[in-house]
């Protein structure tokens, strides 16, 4: 897919059918969200981080879709096809946060029948042993079940990829701007999956060439910089230690158990917030739509 460049002051300058001719400050803003996001990805930028800056992207969007202009131009520009995309666009965004949720459910569960069966361990080697093994055994399953989800996201990137390669140099109108934020949230929420099974692979890049068409990288990332430490990865390979008893085991697996809990808990309330943000999204498409 070619990539359009297209120069940023101009962008935050174009006119459409759903915004001002004026540049309204949500449409700037909502561009330099892009920005962040576009920035951070392939860097060593934290989760967390990624989290915050699409939810300020999407707190943007909502706040353009609450303008009465933006309203009336949105309900005239789109088709009941394009209405129908747009919402059931917002359902699949939301079951991937409900994916996400359910895996770091179970990941904790299986944390906790470990660290039980931990600290038995002096009085029953052999419990401790079995539970090592459920607990690699259930994050087998949950690496095959988040493998089998990122399969079924396949279709769906290709149809938001085709959806808003469409536009070609179409201005940045509310329509676009939905579209851009199906994008990058869907990219995100796959880079998220990914983390969660200990792999280090990220999303194709053409996937972020999408939103270049409208935003140009504010700087290139440093081919040197790491990638975010993986704390999954490393409860894997410390519990493997602590089976092969090896010194000083225990207390680097527990030092690990503690950083991977103190993340699920962040990255839980993360997609929990940005859920809240979408829902709040689709109700106000919905208002407007059904006027």
């Amino acid at each position: 897919m070619a990539i359009v460049e297209t120069n940023t002051k101009s962008s935050l300058h174009l006119r459409s059918n759903s915004l001002p001719s004026t540049p309204h400050p949500f449409t700037s803003q909502f561009e330099e969200h892009l920005h962040r996001l576009k920035d951070s990805e392939g860097t060593s930028s934290s989760i967390n981080y990624k989290l915050e800056a699409l939810q300020d992207l999407h707190e943007c969007a909502d706040k353009l879709l609450q303008l009465p202009i933006t309203q009336q131009a949105l309900a005239r520009e789109c088709s009941s096809k394009c209405v129908d995309e747009l919402l059931d666009g917002s359902v699949r965004i939301l079951d991937i946060c409900g994916t996400i949720k359910d895996f770091l459910l179970l990941q904790k569960e299986s944390m906790n029948e470990l660290e039980s069966s931990i600290r038995r361990r002096r009085d029953a080697e052999a419990g401790f042993t079995f539970e090592s093994g459920k607990y690699l055994a259930s994050r087998k399953q949950i690496k095959k079940a988040i493998r089998k989800a990122l399969r079924s996201l396949k279709g769906f990137n290709n149809e938001l990829m085709n959806s808003t390669s469409n536009k070609g140099n179409e201005t940045l109108s509310m329509l676009s701007i939905l579209k851009e934020s199906k994008v990058v949230t869907v990219s995100l929420l796959e880079s998220f999956l990914l983390f969660i099974t200990g792999s280090k692979e990220q999303p194709k890049q053409n996937r972020w060439s999408i939103i270049s068409k409208l935003v140009k990288p504010n700087r290139v990332a440093c081919d040197s910089q790491e990638a975010e430490t993986n704390e999954f990865e490393k409860v894997d390979a410390a519990l493997m230690s602590l089976i092969n008893h090896k010194p000083s085991s225990i207390d680097n697996f527990q030092s690990h158990m503690e950083n991977l809990e103190m993340f699920i808990q962040n990255l839980e309330v993360g997609v929990e917030c940005l859920s809240r943000q979408l829902i709040r999204t689709r109700v106000s498409l919905l208002n407007i739509f059904n006027h």
